[in-house]
């Protein structure tokens, strides 16, 4: 199986490839802003499927296309990657203290079938000093990240008291149900 990833990001290429199988990095463009209309819980999937629909190029027997989009939702507001600072600081004030959802969403496409699903993990922050946020933002840019955090850097090790659901999910990819996802359509799995 060879899997071609649709995305720009950096921690979905490490996860994906943290599964063992060939990955090949693809591009796709397309206007996210059709999501704005949806309920924030249905962002990341319908966007991870919009991305499936704008790889126009044909699969081979033994390619896998892959592509995700992960969304932050405190209440209903849909919290997407920072465009400044300001926005960035904004961000992580309005999530300081409180439990928020992360969704992504994954759509997996062969040359006869496809399949999409969403996964979601209930975070819970901590109450963040002023000082801890500028620090987080100053030091680690989160400009590329949605919600202006990554689970993974300083601020997840601080101000990250629990979550419920998977860890990786948060990160940009839900590793266990993607590869169960990609098992079940491709027919394949590990030999043991």
């Amino acid at each position: 199986m060879q899997l071609l990833l649709a995305s720009k990001s950096p921690r979905r290429r490490e996860l994906l490839g943290r599964l063992d199988i060939p990955v090949t990095i693809v591009d796709v463009d397309v206007d996210e802003q059709v999501a704005n209309t949806l309920p924030a819980k249905q962002v990341a999937e319908a966007l991870a499927r919009l991305k499936a629909d704008g790889y126009k190029a044909e699969l081979a027997a033994d390619e896998v296309l892959v592509t995700a989009d992960t969304v932050v939702v405190l209440g209903s507001r849909v919290l997407g990657k920072p465009h400044s600072r300001e926005e960035a600081v904004e961000m992580l004030h309005s999530l300081s203290g409180k439990v928020h959802q992360v969704y992504t969403g994954v759509c997996l496409r062969s040359r006869d079938r496809s399949v999409a699903f969403s996964e979601r993990t209930d975070v819970h922050f901590r109450q963040l000093t002023d000082g801890e946020i500028d620090h987080y933002v100053d030091v680690y840019k989160p400009f590329d990240k949605a919600g202006a955090y990554g689970i993974q850097e300083w601020i997840g090790m601080v101000g990250i008291e629990r979550i419920e659901g998977c860890y990786y999910n948060v990160m940009g990819l839900p590793l266990a149900r993607l590869y169960r996802e990609l098992m079940s359509l491709t027919g394949k799995g590990k030999e043991a």
